[in-house]
């Protein structure tokens, strides 16, 4: 993105600041243009924050050469944005040293938006929701829940680690920063709501989630069962095309056997290999157990999703067409 176009998406930041006020309904909306062409062209990176350890440094170069051979116009995060406990505050050093000094090719500097995950709560969650880190780094854009519109897409970013009971019913050893959020059902209850509302209004072709925890995965962590219960039937009755996540380190595609959406874990930006394979009653489509990312690239008839390892080799390739707004069809190709 040019420096223009960064200036027009930290421009419109200001405005989803004052929409994102307790009192709100709508979930602050963020616009950003595609490409001349109608196309968008995007990296999904999640589970990444080690100080580059763990292969981070290295899934970082290869996006920045895929970045640069798709011309993508922003980066999304999956969360878990800092190991092991999130920042301690606007001026702990990892933001930069999991961060800033990471990312450093040019094709990745353009706007992150970025969700928090579990190990984002257990640190100062508010920390990464403050502005002052826009002016250490204009690319990290975080909130809670929010909406980028890119015109013939919309994505709407969740916040899932509340959903999840245990960490406030059995948080072990761990604090959760639940600063803004508690008391756990108003919280729920409100972002159901304004995301049904959001969802509802929009006219996009293409509809796309994107959430920290897994929905429907077959490694470590699993199906996320609250996020089964309270937020598939929003997305379900919304026409969601795509559930996006991070959570389990791993990369996997998911097809739904009751509902057309589509189900994509990249939470491999750094620690994996857990070795953990427990299908579940989706269709597994994909499932790699390392390191790497993801890619999309849209337009208004077709979005391709690519999966690459910590070499860049590209893993497995899935396509979804819309040649006919209301009646989209499907077909898949894989490496």
């Amino acid at each position: 993105m040019a420096r223009s176009s960064m200036a027009v998406v930290l421009a419109v930041l200001a405005v989803a600041a004052l929409r994102s006020a307790p009192a709100a309904a709508e979930l602050p909306l963020v616009e950003h243009p595609a490409k001349n062409d109608g196309s968008l062209s995007l990296l999904v990176i999640g589970d990444w924050g080690r100080k580059g350890t763990y292969n981070q440094s290295r899934v970082a170069e290869q996006m920045g050469k895929v970045g640069e051979k798709l011309d993508i116009d922003f980066v999304v995060s999956t969360g878990d944005n800092f190991y092991e406990n999130g920042l301690t505050g606007v001026h702990d050093q990892q933001f930069e040293e999991s961060f800033t000094n990471i990312y450093t090719a040019k094709s990745l500097q353009k706007p992150w938006y970025l969700v928090l995950g579990n190990h984002d709560y257990r640190g100062d969650a508010v920390a990464q929701l403050d502005p002052v880190l826009r002016k250490l780094d204009e690319r990290f854009v975080c909130m809670r829940s929010f909406v980028v519109n890119a015109e013939m897409v919309e994505f709407f970013f969740i916040d899932t680690t509340p959903f999840q009971l245990k960490y406030w019913t059995h948080p072990k050893d761990s604090h959760y920063d639940w600063r803004g959020v508690a008391p756990r059902e108003n919280y729920i209850a409100n972002l159901l709501k304004d995301l049904d509302e959001a969802m509802k209004k929009s006219t996009a072709k293409w509809k796309i989630a994107v959430g920290h925890h897994t929905m429907r995965s077959v490694s470590d962590h699993g199906d996320t069962e609250e996020l089964l219960q309270l937020l598939l039937p929003v997305l379900e009755v919304n026409g969601i095309d795509f559930y996006i996540n991070g959570h389990d380190h791993c990369l996997e595609h998911i097809s739904s056997r009751d509902s057309p959406i589509q189900y994509f874990t990249s939470g491999g930006g750094s620690k994996a290999w857990r070795g953990v394979y427990q299908p579940n009653d989706d269709k597994l489509q994909f499932f790699y157990d390392g390191q790497g990312f993801m890619s999309l690239q849209l337009n208004q008839d077709q979005a391709d999703f690519i999966f690459y390892d910590v070499s860049g080799k590209v893993l497995y390739k899935w396509s979804s067409r819309k040649t006919n707004y209301f009646q989209p069809s499907i077909y898949v190709t894989a490496e």
